[in-house]
């Protein structure tokens, strides 16, 4: 039984009679006829329980926009329900009307939709609706929780999709697929057209031009067909929030815009997310649309708390390529992570792969090393430069061993990872 505020200020009202007729009488006779009101209140209210309660939900939405969670309430009483209910759904579903109000006549449906924002990527999930059911005269209400268990993917939000198309652009450059044929982007052959000056003339295909008895030049075009393994790093420092940001989110939409890119480029794509064991596979050579795929396995991912086991990252690359590869690892720059970790098995992949590893800079070690305003900013400034400075010495120590860097601010790597991958292929090293 749950009393209403009707019922409360019902009970205010009682102070009138009290003061006309005080006495300890009167207090009881009104307290037993609020007993009363709210006994029958409650008896003539619908049975909550026999609410029917149909739950719809979109398979997935993108993070930052908008669904609906809808609700078909059937009244399968013999009474008329005026009833308010709530959905359970966790805050960071961002729920914006949990709680509404409801009139079934008896045997009818109402449908009633909950308007979901969220502001995590992940799977959330609702199990239960509180339900209120009133009395007719408002006083009293019969309360349940029903099982109503809905699960909603909350997908990565790829705004890093913003630069698909200029990079495309660059890519069909290469591809020749413009008017533009450079020698030297790429190294497979494309076709035979001829000179103009201007041309390398080590370009020049003598047996062609012997034939044809004019001056004919081979163009070329980068290698199609190649493998890029994208491996994301999900160990503990992956959870690192960098611009109210964890770093394992900046490294999704890294992975997704080199991975469509990758992909519309005519390679194949293979995205490994890694700690200690293998958390997620995704293959473009499998069926059905790489996009989608990758952010249907990329939505649940979350930071796991211990460090990563870079000696297996090896084998788990070999599994997914035996051939040779762009191997982009996604994980962080901190030196003592790194030099334990990621140093001793990077050998085990540059020999025989491209190697890129990209992490994500907080911007804010820069502010913090220009600011020397008081003695405190000062020793923050002093923290700050000891930061970069050892990120450049890390970085430094992977150079040495075969790798390519790319360190950047959350907003700048994806783009900046994206122009690596073009700049390798153009340069025929994939």
């Amino acid at each position: 039984m749950v009393i209403t505020g009707r019922l409360v200020l019902l009970a205010l009202l009682g102070v009138v009679p009290v003061i006309v007729y005080p006495g300890i009488t009167s207090i009881l006779l009104w307290a037993l006829l609020l007993t009363v009101l709210a006994i029958l209140d409650l008896a003539l209210a619908a049975v909550p329980r026999r609410l029917g309660i149909t739950r719809t939900l979109p398979d997935g939405v993108r993070l930052g926009e908008e669904c609906d969670s809808a609700l078909v309430l059937r009244n399968d009483t013999q009474r008329r329900m005026r009833a308010t209910f709530r959905e359970a759904w966790q805050p960071s579903a961002g729920a914006r009307n949990p709680e509404q109000s409801v009139d079934l006549p008896r045997g009818e449906a109402r449908r009633r939709t909950v308007r979901l924002r969220p502001v995590r990527r992940g799977i959330l999930r609702v199990d239960t609706v509180t339900v209120r059911s009133a009395g007719p005269l408002g006083l009293a209400a019969r309360q349940i929780t029903v099982p109503a268990p809905g699960v909603l993917r909350v997908l990565p939000a790829f705004h890093s999709k913003r630069h698909l198309p200029s990079k495309l652009r660059k890519l069909r450059e290469l591809d020749g697929r413009s008017a533009v044929q450079l020698r030297g982007a790429g190294t497979e052959f494309d076709s035979l057209r001829d000179y103009v000056r201007g041309d390398d003339v080590r370009s020049i295909d003598w047996r062609a031009t012997a034939r044809r008895r004019d001056t004919v030049v081979r163009t070329w075009r980068p290698e199609r067909d190649r493998r890029v393994v994208v491996v994301l790093d999900m160990s503990r420092t992956s959870a690192g929030r960098i611009l109210d940001e964890p770093r394992l989110d900046t490294g999704i939409e890294a992975a997704l815009l080199l991975s469509v890119l990758a992909e519309r480029g005519g390679d194949k794509v293979h995205f490994l997310a890694f700690d200690r064991r293998l958390r997620a596979r995704v293959d473009s050579t499998a069926r059905g649309n790489l996009l989608r795929s990758l952010v249907t396995a990329m939505a649940p991912l979350e930071p796991e708390l211990i460090e990563a086991d870079w000696s297996r990252v090896p084998a788990e690359v070999r599994a997914a390529s035996p051939h040779r590869s762009l191997v982009v690892l996604l994980t962080s720059l901190d030196s003592g992570s790194v030099e334990e970790g990621l140093l001793p098995a990077l050998p085990g992949l540059t020999e025989r792969h491209v190697v890129v590893v990209a992490s994500v800079r907080d911007p804010r070690l820069e502010e913090l090393r220009a600011d020397r305003s008081t003695a405190s900013a000062t020793f923050r400034a002093a923290a700050a430069e000891r930061a970069l400075l050892d990120r450049a010495a890390v970085a430094q120590q992977l150079r040495l061993l075969g790798a390519e860097v790319v360190d950047a601010e959350p907003a700048e790597l994806p783009p900046r990872l994206a122009d690596t991958y073009i700049r390798l292929k153009a340069a025929g090293r994939l």
